[in-house]
């Protein structure tokens, strides 16, 4: 696998759950019982997928910081038509 690329997390409660650390854990389980069905569910499991996936690359706090302090940013084409130039 090429370097700073991961393998995608199942999109399921179990593989979010198994991937966060017990503290992060808890509060994910709690934030799903507690969301009611439909877009307010959809958007609790969203973001603690997210969450889930950035803990599964190694360095998250220090990447983290560097990007807080604005090191190491990469600029992003402000269209396709630039990025495709």
């Amino acid at each position: 696998m090429p370097v700073g690329k991961s393998a995608a997390l199942p999109r399921t409660i179990d593989a979010v759950s198994r991937s966060l650390a017990p503290e992060k854990r808890e509060t994910f389980l709690r934030a799903l019982g507690q969301a009611v069905q439909g877009p307010e569910l959809d958007a609790v499991f969203d973001t603690w997928w997210m969450e889930a996936m950035f803990d599964a690359v190694p360095g998250r706090a220090r990447r983290l910081e560097r990007t807080v302090a604005g090191r190491d940013l990469l600029r992003l084409p402000d269209t396709l038509e630039e990025e495709q130039s």
